[in-house]
């Protein structure tokens, strides 16, 4: 098994937590109170790992809010790697995928430069552009699947020859392409009525599901219908709605107590669920 996939499903089972904190960092929303540090961004980060590290399994960086800031949000992303617990996952949600050359330049930038754990691609070019990702068989890949924007109808849940919606084929070709079990899919949660039949379909598959939060997920069903038999092999990414709570604050301190006091809310949800 993917040593990754096998270190998630251990942070799971441990804390009966599915949590990935989205670490989807706006200059242009974090809290005053970090620009009186010469980094605002990389201490926004720091404060919100400090506040979700007892129960969060994994943290996800959308990585276009660190490109477009050049070298400097690069730099951030680095940096913020270096302070995420080696317990916890990380994932670069990056949605990478090209010609198999290019492909293999992606796969090392994030998987031995920047030593993710886990990266987002998209599968519209086919086996050749991701199977340099799923060379690195100690890795995880979560392939584009059905995805929480009003816009998967245009192609995503569009029916085939065969009357299979598309992502029904991306499903069936990901499970052929896991290598040791590091073969991930995406799937929003706000699909939740095609989501248990993405997990009854693809028993083996490693599910990330955003979408729950802001986007109108339900969570409860995200855990229910998103784990496998051994109540794992799932993540629930967090992100606007944990990293933004509402108000505001006079210390790096009172936010990390309002970031920490939802992330126990999801956490305790989780558990319940579990």
């Amino acid at each position: 098994m993917s040593s990754v996939r096998e270190k998630a499903n251990n942070r799971i089972s441990a804390l009966k937590s599915l949590l990935c904190v989205g670490l989807d960092s706006d200059p242009g929303k974090i809290p005053k109170i970090f620009f009186s540090y010469r980094n605002p961004v990389l201490e926004f980060n720091r404060a919100i790992i400090r506040a979700t590290t007892d129960c969060a399994v994994a943290y996800k960086l959308n990585t276009a809010f660190y490109e477009a800031r050049g070298v400097s949000g690069l730099r951030d992303m680095e940096e913020t790697l270096t302070i995420i617990p080696e317990s916890c996952m990380t994932i670069a949600d990056a949605k990478r995928a090209d010609i198999g050359n290019t492909s293999r330049m992606y796969a090392r930038a994030f998987f031995e430069h920047l030593a993710f754990d886990a990266i987002t691609v998209a599968p519209y070019m086919g086996f050749d552009s991701l199977e340099p990702f799923f060379a690195y068989e100690e890795k995880l890949v979560f392939v584009l699947c059905l995805t929480s924007n009003e816009g998967s109808k245009d192609f995503e849940e569009q029916p085939m020859a065969d009357g299979k919606a598309l992502y029904q084929a991306v499903l069936g070709k990901v499970a052929q392409w896991s290598k040791g079990g590091n073969g991930g899919v995406v799937v929003g949660a706000t699909k939740s009525s095609q989501l248990e039949e993405i997990r009854q379909d693809a028993p083996g598959l490693f599910l990330l599901l955003p979408g729950v939060g802001a986007q109108g997920g339900s969570l409860e069903d995200a855990v229910n219908l998103g784990v496998d038999a051994l109540r794992q092999s799932a993540l629930i990414n967090v992100s606007r709605a944990l990293i933004y709570p509402s108000g505001s604050f006079a210390s790096v301190d009172d936010y990390e107590e309002a970031v920490s006091i939802e992330a126990i809310n999801i956490w305790d949800e989780m558990k319940r669920t579990l």
